[in-house]
């Protein structure tokens, strides 16, 4: 081969090495992904990797931008609460007797014994009722029925008078009511008072006085 051919030959080579050197500089200016799957798999925990965006999703907002409560717009609250005997009025549930001796008494009449509200409004009572029961006991209802019998006897100290009375071992609340404020989760008060509640769990009470 002869020095001019040789010439021609090295010439041509630059040439496409040159060619090949621009078309790496283009893709690398365009930033083609990489076919390398870990790589991928980097760029896609970076995009998701937003911590409580789940949360944020599932708030609530009102126009103002202040968070909204979930659940009612009113409720009660049992503030206090303690054990008390609700009385049944009715003849034949209540008997005095003495000095001294024994009583042997029993119900004569049927009835029903019922929570009432004894301060504030009457048309809290279902909702005071509801939360007691949820709250203090499970055994507090509206009402309670009570049926003929139930016979009972008691010894009375001598020289005193006995007294029983039957009714439902209940108990003496102390109740508030709210309202949502409508901007956030506080609420104001708009109601107050006491109930009595009776529980299905009745028997007759006794005591002594003297006279």
């Amino acid at each position: 081969m002869g020095i001019g051919t040789r010439r021609a030959s090295t010439s041509a080579a630059t040439a496409l090495l040159v060619l090949f050197a621009a078309m790496g500089t283009a893709t690398a200016a365009g930033k083609v992904p990489s076919s390398d799957p870990s790589e991928f798999e980097n760029q896609t925990t970076d995009i998701n990797d937003r911590q409580g965006w789940e949360d944020e999703a599932e708030q609530s907002v009102d126009d103002r931008g202040v968070l909204r409560c979930d659940g009612p717009s009113t409720w009660i609250k049992i503030t206090s609460k303690k054990t008390y005997h609700v009385p049944s009025w009715w003849n034949g549930t209540k008997y005095k007797d003495g000095p001294g001796g024994k009583m042997t008494v029993e119900v004569t009449k049927n009835g029903t014994i019922s929570g009432e509200i004894t301060v504030g409004a009457e048309a809290e009572l279902s909702g005071v009722i509801a939360k007691a029961k949820a709250t203090v006991s499970t055994k507090i209802a509206a009402s309670v029925g009570v049926t003929v019998g139930h016979r009972y006897s008691h010894d009375v100290t001598r020289n005193k008078y006995g007294h029983l009375q039957y009714g439902s071992w209940g108990y003496k609340v102390s109740w508030e009511k709210y309202r949502s404020s409508g901007s956030g989760c506080d609420g104001v008060k708009v109601g107050s008072g006491k109930a009595t509640l009776p529980t299905k769990e009745t028997g007759w009470k006794y005591w002594e006085t003297a006279s």
